[in-house]
């Protein structure tokens, strides 16, 4: 029957999770089969390549250089360690052997590029750089190693008039003994185009900068003497201090250049000390040779506003759209003993977005399950109302178990929100093979009595109690990725809450998705109206296989954008394995022991040569680029989201709406299919010229975990509009035509 559903499958789950595990650790210790990365990333706007310099090779004392190339294609460019007035530079993390030590990228000379009444420091063509590779005196890759590897992560952003972010993995082999000189000229131009200190400064006033009310008085001694009478471009390596755009006047007094510069209008610091690169003037941007001079800063700065992590527009607007969503509930709250009426506030959105959760598509078969065994017991009012506190139970205390468990992740250094098991394959995996063996049971497949020992198999006789708990568990398993309505800003406050109200918070959404069935339970009027059990309930059972198929369906796509369609292949290869061995097990007599001993072993081979297809996660850079070159064949189709994206679009005077997302969230889903890809919103988004960024959740990403943070949210979906000179908004969490399009007027 449904209602001993949960309970027999007990010595299942355990199967699956040890598969699953299983499946893990052969990804993780077995042998690396992954065909080496390649030095080379290709997208529509830019190739980057990981290029090397080794002239004797990898040895102790002498030059190792490696450095990422690239070429741009035609109007477009990437970022100085000082962007200017938008950008981001370009970033470079090395995996590098045991005891190589990368240092600093050597930037080279950047150029400045006008946009509009902004300025931006970067490059254009083709760029080199290049960083010092240390290699120690103790180096030792071993009698037999002959070569090393080498691996980068890169990220940049990439612009013309719109922005993309950008990112790559990089593999290189460099030889150990052999010279590795190919691209020496490459490394020769880098570093003469990497500026040149000056040599000390003979005087005190060689060097200096005056601050002059809303200007500051450049003097700079010691040039070489080819540039004298030469107008210089000064490049602050410090951001915010000076204005990029303004022309500034010049001049020279003998061997000594002094400018006169107009500050920052968001000037954000007063240093003492100023870094800055001279380089003559050129057109085009071609390398050229730089000198760089630490001017002491004279006289007092104006005075200039703190810097806060949040600014107060932002802060003021999240504050406002918390309290819209959760009947006001700030965004943020103190880091202990927030008051009472914001975690009163917390208790009570948590509490209706579990309600509001029963609503949501991916509870509907859990939540069929349990609508039959209330049915079956609803003329026994007792065991009615043992099941419905039994259910309540395993819901609460499912929820305080993952609630628990994300807040000791967090605790422990790790960036995950709600949801965050859903970003690892093996959880869905083992979710959907769940869901297989739930629907091949409904659709009378197979019965667990036949496959389990009876004395597994009466479980659920003997405890419903027990049954009616684990449905508890299983529906908190399927509700956990979704998030309803006013859930947002709850969970987004249970970061900022000491862990006894945060686990408080929990508890209450989970009491929320619980309350129908509980009231259900407890009030004798809603047990009578059930009806009675017949044979009407076999043909709901059967009926019912279907949405359980849905989800797995759902959760094949899911893998299958983490893992690719290779390892969505895998998992339905997995799956059907697994329904062969369900129904071998459930044979009788002679049958059941050859059949089940055939299946049996068919799948462990399964396992073994298609296990880590499904837990391997597809290249992040193949993924990215190929949808960056998908997406980007038009200004107003969604581009992926990247740290400072959004702030480098506002500052170009654009609008800019972000959706973060995540494969495994069917509110997501939902909202992309409908509100998101309506007609008239698209119209009114391309009339505003709207950037729009897309935020992908699906795998695990500490860097949208932290932009998620500093919204007030923790899960997903989110949407925002950005805004030049107007505080940011928070929509809710199920869109609605009229809401975006209301929002989109008024930008």
């Amino acid at each position: 029957m449904p209602s001993r559903l949960s309970h027999r499958l007990a010595a299942t789950l355990f199967f699956i999770a040890a598969s699953a595990l299983g499946i893990s650790a052969s990804a993780q210790f077995g042998p690396k089969t992954a065909t080496p990365g390649s030095s080379t990333v290709t997208t529509p706007h830019v190739q980057a390549e990981l290029i090397a310099h080794a002239p004797q090779g990898v040895t102790p004392g002498q030059p190792l250089w490696l450095g990422l190339q690239i070429t741009h294609q035609p109007d477009w460019h990437t970022y100085w360690k000082n962007p200017g007035d938008s950008g981001l530079p370009t970033e470079l993390t090395w995996q590098l052997p045991a005891g190589l030590d990368a240092g600093d990228i050597a930037w080279p000379v950047p150029h400045k590029i006008a946009i509009g009444t902004l300025a931006n420091y970067g490059y254009e063509g083709t760029v080199l750089l290049p960083v010092p590779v240390t290699v120690p005196s103790t180096f030792a890759p071993g009698p037999l190693a002959k070569d090393i590897t080498v691996q980068l992560k890169a990220s940049w952003l990439v612009c013309r008039k719109e922005c993309i972010p950008e990112e790559g993995q990089f593999t290189l082999q460099l030889p150990i003994q052999s010279t590795t000189a190919l691209n020496g000229a490459a490394f020769d131009a880098a570093l003469k185009a990497q500026p040149q200190a000056l040599p000390n400064a003979t005087a005190s006033d060689d060097r200096q900068a005056q601050v002059d009310g809303d200007s500051l008085q450049v003097r700079v001694a010691g040039l070489p003497a080819a540039l004298r009478g030469k107008t210089l471009d000064l490049y602050p390596e410090t951001p915010e201090v000076l204005h990029n755009a303004a022309p500034g006047t010049q001049q020279w007094d003998g061997a000594v250049w002094t400018a006169r510069i107009p500050l920052a209008e968001q000037r954000s610091g007063s240093p003492t000390l100023l870094p800055v690169v001279l380089a003559e003037r050129v057109p085009g941007h071609t390398l050229r040779p730089g000198y760089r001079a630490e001017l002491q800063v004279l006289g007092t700065w104006p005075a200039v506003a703190a810097k806060a992590g949040v600014s107060p527009a932002l802060e003021a607007a999240l504050q406002a759209n918390a309290a819209q969503a959760a009947g006001g509930l700030p965004a943020a709250a103190a880091p202990s003993g927030a008051p009472s009426l914001t975690l009163t506030a917390a208790l009570l959105g948590a509490l209706l977005g579990g309600l509001i959760l029963n609503l949501m598509p991916c509870v509907f078969p859990v939540l069929a399950i349990k609508v039959v065994g209330f049915t079956r017991h609803a003329q026994d009012r007792r065991a009615h109302r043992a099941s419905g506190l039994a259910y309540t139970a395993g819901v609460v205390l499912s929820f305080l178990a993952l609630g628990a468990l994300m807040l000791g992740l967090r605790a422990a250094g790790e960036a995950v929100g709600w949801g965050f098991q859903l970003q690892s394959p093996a959880v869905v995996a083992a979710l959907a093979g769940l869901f297989t063996l739930i629907g091949l049971n409904l659709a009378g497949v197979f019965e667990f009595g036949n496959m389990l020992p009876s004395s597994v198999a009466s479980l659920q006789a003997r405890h419903p109690v027990a049954d009616s708990f684990l449905t508890g568990v299983l529906a908190v398993a399927v509700a956990s990725p979704c998030t309803a309505p006013f859930m947002g800003a709850s969970m987004g406050l249970t970061a900022t809450l000491p862990a006894v109200q945060a686990l408080a918070v929990f508890a209450a959404l989970g009491l929320g998705l619980a309350l129908p069935y509980l009231a259900a339970s407890l009030w004798p009027a809603v047990a009578r109206a059930l009806p009675r059990p017949d044979a009407w309930m076999d043909t709901f059972r059967r009926f019912m296989a279907f949405p359980m198929f849905a989800t797995v369906v759902w959760l094949v796509w899911v893998l299958g954008q983490q893992s690719g369609i290779d390892g969505a292949a895998a998992l339905l290869i997995l799956l059907v394995g697994l329904g062969l061995l369900a129904w071998s097990l459930a044979q009788q007599g002679r049958a059941r022991r050859w059949l089940g001993t055939v299946s049996t072993v068919a799948m462990a081979l399964l396992l073994w040569a298609f296990g880590p297809h499904v837990t391997r996660m597809e290249d992040v850079a193949t993924t990215a680029a190929s949808a960056t070159a998908t997406m980007a064949t038009s200004t107003q189709g969604w581009q992926p989201w990247a740290p400072g994206a959004p702030d480098a679009l506002v500052a170009s005077g654009r609008p800019v709406f972000v959706d973060f997302t995540a494969a495994w969230c069917v509110t997501c889903q939902y909202n992309k299919k409908t509100t998101l890809a309506n007609a008239d919103v698209l119209a009114d988004l391309q009339a505003k010229n709207v950037a729009l960024l897309r935020a992908d959740w699906t795998r695990r990403d500490p860097r949208i975990t932290t932009a998620l943070a500093q919204l007030g949210r923790n899960g997903v979906p989110v949407y925002v509009f950005y805004r030049p000179g107007k505080p940011p908004v928070v929509l809710t969490e199920v869109l609605s035509v009229d809401e975006v399009r209301s929002t989109i007027a008024q930008l």
